[in-house]
């Protein structure tokens, strides 16, 4: 291969400069190698090209010299995204996909609408639609839902004088598990790891008392959550407050806690007042809020030689969260409106 003067001066500069895209210094270099006489094999060496970028390029500036060596690029069809294109997206998004599955993904919506999968992503963030994501909920079906909820959240918001007012539930089938292989601690770099297996040692239930005031909680560990159990809860937990003092106790649908026992242990302590929320509305309970906090802070990822190991753990944390509890800042949106179904209560 034969240059100019002014080729091998131009070629020259190409290889050399550091201003120009490394690939075409590569396109450089390697026509200035076969016009210097090397082989293809010293050119791959040199190069670290294979034989089919030599062939390429060589042939390209036989054809058309320098001009030969710029890179040629089909590019692509311009895709606008109309808002009649829009308007398809976003009607097929709310279809299910014909091959059966439960959602659209971004190239599945795409070749089905004939466009390219970020003109979909572009809709669907615009319009805050996202078919990869789902939300559960639970409508209650209490005919007494206003009354009973009205009745809780009056007690959170304008709570008796000199009365004290307890959330109260059970946290059934406590998990005392054992891990068959040691915990690698945490370290830099690297998480806690527990091992797959482990050793089931049985269950028990904890039983707890949220004061609404205070964010202290009371707390008893059971082998079982009957409703002995639950009278017999109650029964500490009256036994823990001033004598004459009133207490209100929220607490949910259970069979357990609505039985004959309870019955009388209600007609034997007149102070004890029961008030229970509509059904499939545990949001208005706030123990539970703890409860999803013991969770995380204890069981989840708790190792528990025994049941009995696992009732002092449970217990121990309560002593110590006792030292400096937190009440919940519960508040309603909008107390005037009446309270229904569509209704919004929060935490915070």
């Amino acid at each position: 291969m034969k240059l100019t003067k002014l080729e091998r001066a131009e070629l020259t500069k190409r290889a050399s400069a550091r201003t120009v895209r490394a690939e075409d210094a590569r396109r450089a270099r390697c026509i200035l190698l076969l016009s210097d006489g090397c082989t293809w094999s010293d050119i791959r060496d040199k190069v670290g090209c294979n034989d089919s970028f030599i062939a390429r390029w060589s042939k390209r500036f036989e054809a058309d010299r320098l001009a030969g060596l710029f890179s040629r690029h089909r590019g692509s069809e311009a895709r606008t995204l109309t808002p009649k294109l829009e308007a398809r997206i976003l009607e097929r998004t709310r279809q299910s996909p014909p091959d059966g599955s439960t959602h659209w993904s971004t190239r599945r919506l795409a070749r089905a609408v004939g466009t390219n999968h970020m003109n979909v992503a572009r809709v669907w963030a615009k319009h805050g639609l996202k078919p990869h994501r789902v939300q559960r909920y639970m409508a209650s079906n209490d005919p007494d839902f206003e009354v009973r909820a009205a009745d809780v959240i009056g007690l959170y918001l304008n709570p008796p004088a000199h009365a004290a007012v307890f959330c109260v539930d059970e946290k059934t089938a406590i998990q005392a598990l054992d891990r068959k292989d040691p915990v690698l601690p945490l370290s830099p770099g690297r998480i806690e790891r527990h091992g797959f297996e482990y050793y089931r040692h049985g269950t028990l239930s904890l039983y707890a008392a949220f004061n609404t005031r205070t964010g202290e909680v009371l707390g008893k560990t059971a082998q079982r959550h009957t409703s002995a159990e639950f009278v017999a809860f109650l029964a500490d937990l009256a036994a823990n407050q001033p004598t004459g003092k009133e207490i209100h106790v929220i607490a949910d649908n259970l069979s357990a806690h609505k039985t004959k026992r309870v019955a009388s242990f209600l007609a034997e302590h007149p102070g004890v007042h029961m008030h229970f929320t509509p059904t499939y509305s545990s949001w208005l309970n706030q123990v539970e809020l703890w409860f999803a906090k013991i969770e995380r802070d204890v069981i989840a990822r708790g190792v528990f030689t025994s049941v009995k190991d696992l009732s002092r753990k449970l217990m121990r944390y309560i002593r110590q969260y006792n030292k400096a509890p937190r009440a919940v800042k519960w508040k309603y949106f909008d107390p005037s409106r009446r309270i229904t179904t569509e209704s919004t209560v929060t935490v915070h």
